[in-house]
């Protein structure tokens, strides 16, 4: 698999993208949804990557810099028909590796506390990430989880 800087424009990406927010609907309600729309992905705050085996897109992801020692995961997705094949896996140790060569000292995320977003929720915890309080401009939300990773 092969991770690279993605600026956003090709179909295959905004395909997923899309897809991605489409899940968030089907699954939380509007207001608990804190997914990133395209254009909110293309803010030079963020970093885009997307993940292909060979021209094969199967999966993105982003890190957001909140501050100079503070990152945070945004848009995980893996394709659909290539889920439980280690793609989110392998991106979210690029994605810590990224956050610790830029010297951030934490890590942190929301994600769905409803049972579709467990598998994230297991993976999160197999990194090391633990339950916390909100972050950044984030409220508590019964249908939000807050997770960090103190690098």
């Amino acid at each position: 698999m092969e991770i690279k800087i993605d600026d956003l424009t090709g179909y295959e990406v905004i395909e997923l993208v899309r897809e991605h927010l489409h899940g968030m609907t089907l699954h939380s309600p509007p207001e608990s949804i804190h997914a990133l729309n395209l254009e909110e992905l293309r803010r030079p705050e963020i970093t885009f990557w997307s993940v292909w085996d060979g021209d094969v897109l199967v999966g993105c992801g982003a890190l957001k810099e909140l501050d100079g020692q503070h990152g945070e995961i945004k848009s995980m997705r893996t394709a659909s028909a290539h889920q439980k094949k280690g793609v989110a896996k392998q991106l979210l140790q690029y994605i810590v590796d990224e956050a610790k060569r830029r010297g951030y000292r934490r890590l942190s995320l929301e994600t769905g506390s409803m049972d579709a977003f467990m598998p994230a929720r297991k993976l999160y915890a197999s990194f090391e990430f633990q339950y916390c309080k909100p972050f950044s401009d984030y409220k508590e939300d019964t249908n939000s989880v807050f997770m960090a990773k103190e690098l």
